[in-house]
């Protein structure tokens, strides 16, 4: 019996070894060391875009009869795209052309009659000032006399009736050439012309196909224009500003690194995935940009000359701005709140104020670990 209860006392004296041993024993964790010349990045993922990007089509209904360029096609402004069917407005342009002409015919004609009625008008003055002077005289009778007068009268509403004709043919000509106007642009508008020095990503019709007006019939980018669009977490979008550099990696070419500047920040975040859209220029990427193609950036937002890097996970109750992290100071672990600034696309975050004299922060507190215990600063199993 009296082996029994030392086997008893033995055991439990070595569970009790057992359970100081592993709840008192110091912890070996790592701490946060000072950095120098710390760069603050953001990350952001995002995709080749072009910030001029057309699709062009005609402006009138018709069926295609000619298409002179391609997906992958360089054009100049102005150079020819496409070609609708036109043989009725042709027709159309015609008919307002042979308007114009008649109306030329008619005013020339009318400009003759002016002519006349003007002589006719000088003959009935010369006729009427003799006629009236002969009255004066006796030598001729009043009759003769009034029926001169009358003859000039309607000699001048002839001239009249004559300029008003010219007035009235004039702005028909007018209408008719507007006419003629507005049938050679429709007529134009069956030509499809590059509207800037372009580069064609898609083409959407082919030959025979009867398009409606608006229908895209190719896609154009102006490969001077291609840009990097990003998204980037609201909370780290503060620190965003116009002009920052960037550095770029495109999903197609991983081992190459590509610089570029913020040239536009969006007014408005997405509202379902909590992210603020950035644009990058690209000051030294590939000639040959495939829109659509996945592109991670980093920008830099700033520089320290020193800072202390919190790794994210190692903070609790974080807000943005406050949280609580473990440190080390005298040999024992304790739990301090602290003050936060900028954030860097490694998951860290710079300390500002909070930290005691003395103490560490522990960069992965272990399992184990409770306020008060002790702690020796090492590598972190």
């Amino acid at each position: 019996m009296r082996r029994i209860w030392l086997s008893g006392l033995l055991l439990a004296a070595a569970v009790a070894a057992g359970f100081l041993f592993f709840t008192e024993r110091p912890l070996t964790v790592a701490i946060v060391q000072p950095e120098h010349d710390v760069a603050l990045r953001i990350y952001g993922l995002g995709t080749v875009e072009a910030r001029i990007l057309s699709r062009v089509g005609f402006e009138v209904g018709a069926a295609l009869t000619r298409l002179s360029a391609d997906a992958g096609d360089s054009v100049a402004k102005g150079q020819e795209l496409a070609i609708l069917h036109s043989a009725e407005q042709e027709a159309r342009v015609a008919r307002a052309g042979a308007a114009v002409t008649a109306n030329e015919a008619n005013l020339a004609k009318a400009d003759a009659a002016v002519v006349r009625a003007r002589a006719v008008l000088a003959q009935r003055e010369a006729a009427n000032r003799r006629q009236q002077g002969l009255a004066l005289r006796d030598v001729a009778s009043v009759q003769r006399a009034e029926e001169a007068q009358r003859d000039e009268d309607v000699a001048r509403a002839d001239l009249a009736v004559a300029e008003a004709d010219v007035a009235v043919i004039r702005a028909q000509g007018l209408d008719a050439a507007a006419a003629l106007r507005q049938e050679e642009a429709l007529l134009a508008h069956h030509r499809l012309v590059a509207p800037y020095d372009a580069l064609i990503v898609a083409r959407h019709a082919e030959p025979g196909t009867v398009v409606k007006a608006g229908d895209a019939i190719f896609t154009l980018i102006d490969p001077a224009t291609v840009w990097i669009q990003a998204y980037v977490d609201e909370e780290r979008a503060g620190q965003l500003a116009l002009g920052q550099p960037g550095t770029i990696r495109l999903r197609s070419q991983p081992a190459a690194e590509f610089h570029g500047t913020i040239a536009r920040i969006g007014i408005e975040s997405d509202r379902v995935n909590e992210e603020r859209r950035v644009w990058l220029t690209c000051a030294d990427c590939p000639a040959e940009m495939f829109l659509g193609e996945q592109a991670e950036v980093r920008i830099l937002t700033g520089t320290r000359a020193s800072a202390l890097m919190v790794p994210e996970v190692a903070i609790t109750g974080f807000d943005g701005h406050r949280g609580t992290v473990w440190t080390v100071q005298d040999s024992r672990l304790a739990r301090v709140g602290l003050t936060f600034g900028a954030r860097d696309d490694r998951g860290r975050v710079e300390v500002t104020g909070g930290l005691p004299e003395g103490a560490a922060i522990v960069t992965s507190p272990p399992k184990g670990a409770a306020e008060g215990r002790r702690a020796r600063v090492g590598e972190a199993p």
